[in-house]
């Protein structure tokens, strides 16, 4: 795990000799500047982190607590192309950085080396940077002139976060340096649809890691004598199946496929949606496909003795917490949102606010991630109200260290969610996957 000691050192080394390095190879410092490439990020991230909608004002104070004298109008003309290379290079230098906390005290999480979610989220950008981040055109906001797209794997054991990466809007999420990633033996990836690939799950399998995903529709299915067949043929009227089978013509993978029957009104609601999805492009659904909305299907080459239904259920769920990772990036540090209406300046938003979230996940994983209760949410708050402390102090040692302990009491102190009866959250269901049997039950 990574003390907070290291913790101070890697923060202090990334946003002192590595900004100061970046910024004169990038460009972004000229030799005459009297701003540095440290001064400029730290004032940008730091008052991001503290406030993700600081005015041009506030920011200039958090140059000074930099110790960097700059205007606003200054600050605002120092947001060009070439400080948003700059920024683009410190994150990527960021994101090289592992940091990681204490295992979360959950036995089903422990049974893994690891357990990685994988999952990818996109950000609009002025049509004006189109040359630069491509997106894929047409009229809904998540498919603009530009956009750009920010890919993320998190371990739910250590919370140590792979990216974020960025590529341009048009990438799909098949096709991401993560996708074919190579994990380590004995580690779990849990991804939705997007990420589902016959040929990245054989090589995993030979790596001796493991995979849980939902079951693309499109997949050919064979029984154990090697003869294909519909899904339907191979379900009955029974409520829980856990079956040996083999996935794809060329590939013939074996996998387990687990199939549970969800209540009706469930079942319902996913015809209509299918229906509604159907109608849209002019198309009717098949009998077959409406009746898979009569179960959760998935497979994995994990083997019962290690992963039993109910759980792989739950770790199905626990996939939404990279969601609510980037929901809590985009509606409390809203990474995608500029007070500026310039593109460059934009753009420079962006990178400081991804620079930004990333400080603040760190410093929440090195103090209540091994909690697992913990409230993103109420962590983030606890970070935020301290940033401008953690600039003032950076280049101190002990006393950086000494704000660092003092956050993580106070995450360790206040920073929980309560459990509930109803609906249960996501760590009840890790710890006790039976909950699930007893939620889908009570729905019936």
């Amino acid at each position: 795990m990574t003390t907070i000691a290291q913790l101070g050192a890697r923060l202090r080394t990334l946003f002192t000799v590595v900004a100061d390095d970046l910024g004169r190879r990038s460009g972004f410092v000229e030799r005459r500047s009297k701003l540095t490439g440290a001064g400029f990020a730290q004032a940008m991230v730091f008052g991001m982190l503290a406030n993700p909608d600081a005015a041009l004002p506030e920011l200039a104070q958090a140059a000074a607590t930099a110790g960097v004298d700059i205007r606003p109008q200054g600050l605002d003309q120092r947001c060009t192309s070439a400080a948003a290379g700059f920024l683009e290079d410190l994150l990527a230098a960021a994101v090289q950085t592992v940091v990681q906390a204490e295992t979360v005290a959950i036995p089903l999480l422990a049974r893994f080396s690891a357990v990685e979610l994988l999952d990818s989220s996109t950000i609009t950008l002025p049509d004006a940077l189109a040359d630069w981040w491509p997106g894929c055109g047409g009229s809904s906001s998540a498919h603009t002139g530009a956009s750009l797209k920010i890919h993320v794997r998190c371990d739910l054991c250590h919370g140590t976060l792979t990216g974020p990466l960025l590529t341009d809007g048009r990438t799909h999420e098949s096709t991401t340096p993560l996708q074919t990633d190579p994990l380590p033996a004995g580690a779990l990836r849990v991804a939705d649809l997007g990420f589902f690939d016959l040929g990245v799950f054989a090589q995993m399998d030979a790596n001796k890691s493991y995979f849980l995903s939902r079951l693309h529709q499109q997949t050919a299915l064979f029984d154990q004598t090697g003869q294909r067949c519909s899904l339907l043929e191979l379900l009955g009227d029974g409520l829980v199946y856990d079956l040996t089978v083999s996935l794809g013509c060329q590939q013939h993978l074996p996998v387990r496929l687990l199939a549970v029957r969800v209540p009706l009104e469930v079942a319902n609601q996913r015809r209509r949606r299918i229906r509604a999805a159907a109608r849209k492009h002019g198309r009717t659904p098949t009998d077959e496909v409406l009746a898979r909305a009569d179960w959760t299907l998935l497979v994995t080459n994990a083997p019962a003795a290690l992963l039993a239904v109910d759980e792989a259920l739950a770790l199905l769920r626990a996939r939404w917490q990279l969601e609510l990772l980037f929901k809590l990036w985009k509606e409390h540090g809203k990474i995608d949102e500029s007070r500026s209406a310039k593109p460059w300046h934009i753009l420079c938003d962006v990178f400081a606010k991804l620079l930004a979230v990333l400080v603040q996940h760190w410093v929440i994983l090195t103090g209540c991630w091994q909690c697992p209760n913990r409230s993103l949410v109420k962590a983030a708050q606890t970070v935020r109200a301290r940033a401008l402390e953690l600039l003032d102090l950076l280049t101190e040692p002990d006393l950086l260290l000494r704000v660092l302990t003092s956050i993580h009491r106070c995450l360790a102190a206040g920073c929980r969610i309560n459990a509930r009866k109803q609906h249960p959250n996501t760590y009840q269901l890790l710890l006790t996957p039976g909950l699930l049997a007893i939620e889908s039950s009570s729905s019936r």
